[in-house]
């Protein structure tokens, strides 16, 4: 009895532990399906958010940080690969703060595990990343990583980038359904960033088109050439994210460009800058009539003898306004910050689309402005005739009454008068014929202007100096500065060249000329031995004398660092 009383509860139990073991089973598999659920569920969130950023950079750091949310990763980084398809352009972190991203130094640039994937674009997943072949390590105050997840994200069947995640929460492994999600993830990913990419490209052809739409009613309704440079230099920096911008135009009778606008970071430092077109990077832009890049002008042999000028920036861009066919007018120069990507071919197009319209609008207003200088010669023509052929012949007819009736006064002292008035009639026509002469005498200013006459000499000083000094000229030097004032600032300028030649011992000389419409300024400076107190001072007394004369001063100074700063100046207005 007993016996079978203890069969019958094994027979009971036994069921229930079944049972147990089923329900236990069935619990496991539905948290799994809730997990597999909630996971599917955050993907689609994720896809939809990051589907929703139309601002390329805004929807990269959304990337990153779905990738991150999406695997558990504590670090997340997106790398986009650079033109050249062999390193990274730009890279996109999540979970690294500033102060250890400032510690551990410059981004990667695509070496070790993070080339691999640029080499190979598939999917790599390793249970501690240190162990791979291709590993380099970390630099210094970098945090330690282990389990790594890489998957590329492809653009229109072009690889753009690489997702990498590191470090899965809780200590585990990356798993094949990390793998998937991930990859599911950059699917999404790579529709967005080509949205994002047609987006922004809509916009900056919208801006272009303003830009343009803004340069040729400036110019049409009558704006002045110096805002028209400062438009196409604005809207040109803006439109590229460069901070520097520079407009060069050609100077008349020489081989040379001068900077005629500046705008942007250290853009003082520029203004008025003469630069050859031999030799130069704008000089090589305006001669070729096509664009010319450099990666870094603070190391290009095609910038300024002054490098320091560029301080803090890289890559720039130097396109020509117009063409080969129809004539180049100038130059601009766009330059961006130190670490910025450079110029590629498809920011440069429209870039080029807008100088050549730049050039057609100018080549409009030049042409209005010369029917303009047309009509006014025109009239003074119409004015010189009518003074010689009216007012001078009837001038000459009254001088000849008068003549004729001052024979027949007999009194001396009305006669004497006649006379003289007659006299004054001689030289009021030749006044009138004087004047006559200057309304149709046709100006003829090539190369006779300041601002010529002092590039020849700057450049005749280079053949004896063994370098090329740096010019700056700022402000109307041509207009607001009289002909005998220029002939002793071009005397002076050769006579402190000349020295610089012959005493200095300098490897580099740099030439400001300034006016403000009240003084020329005229300074030459170098970095030589300065100027020996028992040296001879013959060229100096002379060029103070000159200043003397004309109301104004010199003064000279040799810092104990050596070199010496000659500084001339003049009043040129009363």
């Amino acid at each position: 009895m007993g016996g079978s009383e203890g069969t019958e509860k094994a027979r009971i139990r036994l069921p229930q532990l079944r049972l147990d073991e089923l329900l236990e089973e069935l619990q496991a598999r539905l948290d799994a399906a809730r997990g597999t659920r909630d996971r599917v569920h955050s993907l689609l969130e994720a896809v939809l958010s990051v589907g929703r950023e139309l601002d390329l950079e805004q929807a990269l750091h959304s990337i990153v940080e779905a990738a991150a949310a999406l695997v558990d990763a504590q670090y997340a980084a997106l790398g986009v690969i650079g033109p050249d398809g062999r390193s990274l352009s730009a890279f996109h972190t999540v979970g690294v703060t500033d102060e250890q991203i400032a510690r551990i130094g410059p981004y990667p640039e695509g070496h070790g595990i993070l080339g691999e994937l640029i080499r190979r674009p598939e999917p790599l997943r390793l249970t501690k990343l240190s162990a791979h072949s291709a590993s380099y390590g970390f630099p210094p105050h970098h945090p330690p990583m282990n389990t790594f997840l890489g998957v590329p994200i492809r653009v229109r069947d072009q690889v753009f980038g690489n997702l990498y995640l590191t470090e899965k929460r809780g200590g585990v492994q990356f798993d094949e359904e990390d793998e998937a999600v991930l990859s599911t993830l950059a699917v999404a990913a790579g529709v967005a960033i080509d949205n994002a990419r047609l987006y922004e490209d809509s916009r900056l052809r919208e801006r272009w088109l303003q830009a343009n739409a803004e340069i040729t009613h400036n110019l049409m309704s009558g704006g002045a050439h110096t805002e028209v440079l400062r438009l196409i230099a604005d809207r040109a920096r803006e439109n590229t994210g460069a901070a520097l911008a520079l407009v060069a135009t050609p100077m008349g009778d020489t081989d040379s460009l001068t900077v005629e606008l500046a705008v942007g970071q250290g853009a003082e430092a520029h203004r008025g800058l003469v630069l050859p077109v031999d030799g130069s990077l704008m000089g090589h832009a305006f001669a070729s009539a096509s664009p010319v890049t450099s990666a870094d002008v603070s190391t290009d042999e095609r910038i300024s003898s002054v490098p320091e000028r560029f301080g803090g920036l890289g890559p720039a861009v130097g396109v020509p306004i117009g063409s080969r066919a129809d004539g180049v007018r100038g130059v601009v120069l766009l330059v961006r910050e130190t670490g910025r990507t450079p110029f590629t071919d498809k920011e440069i197009e429209p870039l080029r689309g807008f100088a050549a319209q730049a050039a057609v609008a100018m080549e409009l207003a030049e042409r209005r402005q010369d029917a303009e200088e047309i009509a006014v010669l025109k009239d003074r023509d119409r004015i010189a005739r009518d003074l010689h052929d009216l007012a001078i012949q009837r001038l000459f007819a009254t001088g000849m009454t008068l003549q004729s009736a001052g024979r027949r006064i007999a009194n001396e002292e009305a006669a004497e008068r006649v006379v003289r008035a007659v006299d004054d009639l001689d030289e009021t026509i030749k006044i009138i014929r004087s004047t006559i002469f200057g309304l149709r005498a046709r100006e003829d200013g090539a190369g006779s202007g300041l601002r010529s006459r002092t590039v020849r000499v700057v450049g005749e000083a280079a053949q004896v100096l063994g370098f090329a000094p740096s010019i700056r000229m700022e402000g109307l030097v041509d207009t607001d500065v009289p002909r005998e004032i220029a002939d002793d600032v071009i005397a002076v300028l050769s006579e402190a060249l000349t020295n610089v030649a012959r005493h200095a011992r300098a490897g580099r000389a740099d030439v400001v000329l300034e006016t403000d419409g009240r003084e020329v300024r005229l300074t030459v400076s170098d970095d030589g031995v300065g100027i020996p107190a028992e040296g001879r001072r013959s060229g100096l007394r002379n060029m103070a004398e000159r200043a003397e004369g004309l109301g104004g001063d010199l003064t000279i100074d040799c810092p104990g660092t050596g070199g010496a700063t000659l500084a001339w100046r003049v009043p040129v207005s009363d």
